[in-house]
């Protein structure tokens, strides 16, 4: 995008629509500042629409436009059995092992087949429809098999639906680690006296992540074993869900740049993914978010050696000035 303003500034003196340009380094953990800014500067951020860098297409041939991004809800379950690590000997077969309590309760969140068994979590999710099923389709008729876009050995997740309807649009809730005990290289024989889980959902409209942290809450209070102490912390940067409208204008200027950009129009997907950010901007701005961007699936997002390829640089700056004088266009 600035390469499309500097272009502009060469050959028209300034680009044909007012621009504002905001930059933050904690998406990746949720931005747990920015929503607080956006809300306390909202008389200097007004904005008729935010275009949003973040995000890709389906394939190096694929244009697709992301119309949906999932909420976030996350927090750490610390347990402690006693006040130290015990003697196994002298203690094992009489106390609790804080380790052992925290597998037992882990095993709680799912059912045999995959599908979240927190009480009351699918409550508000809104059902896919049949031009939902119909888009997830489209957008991923030639995409790369899960497995071997993600190197993982086999699949698994919530019964009834197909891999990448799970993925862009049914609610998840993961362990991301568990510890706790001797964990050193080596052998200690003892009893842990404490444990510790992290867990994040995500989410999907009309999920409240405030609220599916306290059914969470509700659930190891229900499946602990009793006697042990327990605390339930949220995490920061608890994001929204967020659906764009598929008959906004901006929407349709961006599908308009990706058209002439692939030569074929662009398919509308829904991420697995979460833009913290894109919910607090409807909220404090009455602003709509549109994805707009070029990365490439199987980009080693959030691991080691992310990649982004240099033809995408070239195909985004093109695309985003296009986007640029579209936009003044458009009422």
């Amino acid at each position: 995008v600035i390469h499309a303003v500097e272009t502009f500034a060469r050959t028209a003196g300034q680009p044909p629509v007012n621009l504002m340009f905001l930059f933050e380094g904690e998406e990746e953990i949720g931005s747990p500042n920015l929503p607080r800014y956006v809300e306390d500067q909202k008389h200097r951020l007004a904005a008729d629409v935010v275009i949003n860098a973040d995000g890709g297409v389906g394939g190096p041939d694929l244009p697709s436009l992301s119309v949906g991004l999932k909420g976030l809800g996350g927090c750490q379950i610390d347990i402690r059995t006693a006040a130290s690590d015990l003697h196994s000997g002298f203690y094992g077969a009489a106390v609790a092992s804080a380790t052992q309590v925290a597998i037992q309760l882990a095993a709680t969140f799912h059912d045999d087949e995959g599908r979240v068994a927190v009480e009351g979590f699918y409550d508000k999710v809104v059902p896919l429809t049949e031009q939902d099923s119909i888009d997830i389709a489209n957008a991923t008729e030639n995409k790369t098999d899960v497995l071997v876009e993600s190197r993982a050995f086999s699949l698994w997740g919530e019964p009834g639906y197909g891999e990448f309807e799970r993925i862009f649009a049914r609610p998840t809730l993961d362990i991301n680690g568990m510890w706790g005990g001797f964990i050193s290289e080596g052998w200690k024989s003892i009893t842990p006296g404490d444990a510790h889980i992290k867990v994040t959902c995500r989410l999907v409209p009309d999920q409240d992540p405030i609220e599916i942290v306290e059914l969470v809450r509700a659930h190891v209070a229900k499946h602990i074993l009793p006697g042990v102490e327990w605390e339930v912390t949220p995490s920061q940067g608890q994001a929204y869900p967020y659906r764009l409208p598929q008959d906004h204008p901006v929407l349709a200027k961006a599908s308009q740049v990706m058209e002439e950009s692939f030569g074929r129009p662009p398919v509308y997907v829904r991420s697995g993914g979460s833009v913290p950010i894109t919910a607090a901007f409807k909220k404090s701005l009455n602003a709509w978010s549109v994805s707009f961007a070029f990365s490439q699936p199987g980009n080693n997002s959030h691991a080691p050696n992310e990649w982004f390829r240099v033809e995408d640089l070239a195909r985004g700056r093109r695309g985003n000035y296009r986007l640029i004088e579209l936009l003044a266009e458009t009422e």
